[in-house]
């Protein structure tokens, strides 16, 4: 952390760089969506018979939309492209272009977490989160983070934007729209 001695007054002014605020903003982020968030991404309904998911529970999906907003952790850009999956989704079991049956894996996503493409994660690991290969090019910044306690560690990819001088997350590899959603 750069440090700045002010003459006049004597006050010392700190300017984070722009990884540190970064590293920061992804393991604030990760403790919110571990201790905060509502666990269940993508909320199915069952059918009459109970076999069967065949729409997205909408009441569930709105209440996330407003907690992923109200974090201040992402972007516009994110938290539409995250209702633009959940829609999908919905409109795919609606139509019955999938069908997921209660007690099998999603037939959407992949085997694993969308927010950190693992199964399995160590306790607390957003306390251990590091940035890697850092770039960041006007207000746009990608990296990749990792977590220290484990040796097999998730190499995950992020995009930020800044915006009004605060960084906000706009991309997760994870929730890619493509790959969540083919069918």
């Amino acid at each position: 952390m750069e440090v700045k001695t002010l003459k006049k007054n004597k006050t010392s002014v700190y300017f984070l760089t722009d990884k540190q605020e970064l590293e920061t903003l992804i393991r604030k982020t990760y403790e919110w969506i571990e201790t905060k968030k509502t666990k269940v991404d993508f909320d199915v309904v069952e059918n009459k018979k109970g076999d069967k998911y065949v729409a997205l529970n909408v009441k569930t999906h709105n209440k996330i939309l407003a907690e992923l907003k109200n974090s201040n952790f992402f972007t516009q850009q994110f938290i539409d492209n995250y209702n633009k999956i959940a829609l999908k989704i919905g409109e795919n079991l609606k139509t019955n272009k999938i069908e997921y049956f209660v007690g099998e894996l999603p037939p959407y996503g992949s085997d694993s977490n969308p927010w950190c493409d693992c199964q399995d994660n160590p306790e607390s690991y957003w306390k251990t989160l590091k940035i890697n290969d850092l770039k960041i090019q006007n207000n746009k910044a990608t990296f990749y983070w990792t977590w220290t306690e484990w040796k097999e560690t998730p190499t995950y990819k992020v995009t930020a934007v800044k915006e009004n001088g605060i960084w906000r997350i706009a991309v997760l590899d994870g929730f890619d729209y493509k790959s969540f959603t083919k069918i």
